[in-house]
């Protein structure tokens, strides 16, 4: 997010997806890290932007967040809570998604699978989980490659898209959440 906003007020590749109420988001220098800032209050958007991405060859996501304001009442595992700061999702060229986020309430490492009709499966891996490391600036890593392996059984095509999202909507409460540095590599 070193380029700062393009003309058009977004981040230059990415695109604004809208799903409740209006996105609010900036990007912001903290110390030497130049970050994506999301906002939500009582709402659910995103930022997405199409790569072209062999997990054979680039199988390592690795990202910066920190989560500032989590969602109160925020649990993937209830529909009407299922509120996140901070999610990062890999949408594969078949319509599989990997959704790796970070959580108020359902424990860290909880997988839960969701079907959204008619052609879309989506993993969730939940990262993080409560208000341990809020505040703080953390860099994950995962194997994006092994996960699809593991969450799909099958292995995975090209990676074909990223979503950046926030959402508040269900719990109708707030939340705040900062990324850095996602990129793909060999390892």
């Amino acid at each position: 997010f070193s380029a700062g906003l393009g003309r058009n007020g977004v981040p230059p590749g990415w695109e604004v997806k809208e799903k409740a109420g209006r996105a609010d988001y900036s990007v912001v220098k903290e110390g030497n890290i130049n970050a994506l800032r999301l906002r939500s209050e009582g709402t659910s958007f995103s930022l997405q932007k199409p790569v072209d991405v062999d997990p054979r060859q680039f199988p390592v996501l690795s990202w910066k967040w920190k989560v500032t304001k989590l969602p109160d009442g925020g649990d993937v595992r209830k529909a009407d809570a299922d509120d996140q700061a901070a999610q990062l999702f890999i949408a594969f060229a078949n319509s599989n998604v990997i959704s790796y986020i970070w959580d108020t309430n359902a424990p860290q490492g909880l997988v839960e699978g969701t079907w959204v009709p008619p052609f879309l499966a989506i993993k969730t891996v939940v990262v993080r989980s409560g208000h341990e490391n809020e505040g703080k600036w953390l860099t994950e890593t995962r194997n994006a490659y092994v996960d699809y392996r593991h969450l799909f059984g099958e292995e995975p095509p090209k990676i074909a898209g990223l979503r950046i999202q926030i959402n508040s909507q269900h719990t109708d409460s707030s939340g705040e959440s900062y990324f850095a540095d996602v990129v793909f590599r060999t390892q």
